[in-house]
């Protein structure tokens, strides 16, 4: 049995609905068990357990979000040199652009050696004004697709033997 960790945060539900979507879809292919999990909840033996990760959460302030950041801080020392090669995929919801909070995660990921198999996914929702931003996001059908192909191809590619 393989197993996929995914961890997200999400203050408005944006990230939480593309991390469900992603962890649905994976959980369609056989001898994968997919374990959904929340940054302030993910912890280095999660890591450790699992064979491939998909990480996600949404661009604050042309960042990654603190609660993200708080993870990888808890978790970089001590999983380092222990999961290298392992694949991963990243997943930003973000107002405007999200490149960097990718850039960001893709270079944390590069620390630990990981290998990408996607490009990173970013979902935008042009929420612009404080109101916007701080409402609760509602995703589109398309969006959402996507996710789901992201969680079913990382996970179709762990059963498989491929990653």
């Amino acid at each position: 049995m393989k197993h996929l960790l995914i961890v997200y945060h999400s203050m408005t539900g944006g990230t939480r609905r593309m991390a469900e979507a992603a962890a649905q879809a994976a959980r369609g292919q056989e001898g994968v068990a997919v374990h959904l999990k929340t940054a302030q909840d993910a912890r280095p033996e999660d890591l450790l357990a699992a064979d491939g990760y998909v990480f996600a959460c949404p661009e604050n302030l042309a960042a990654i979000a603190g609660l993200m950041k708080d993870f990888f801080d808890r978790c970089y020392y001590p999983v380092l040199d222990r999961i290298q090669g392992r694949p991963y995929a990243v997943m930003v919801c973000a107002g405007s652009d999200g490149s960097n909070a990718a850039r960001q995660m893709e270079r944390i990921a590069t620390g630990w050696r990981l290998k990408a198999v996607a490009p990173a996914l970013t979902v935008c929702t042009h929420a612009q004004t404080p109101e916007q931003i701080l409402a609760p996001k509602t995703l589109g059908a398309k969006d959402l697709t996507r996710c789901s192909e992201l969680g079913e191809g990382l996970a179709a590619g762990l059963s498989a033997g491929i990653f």
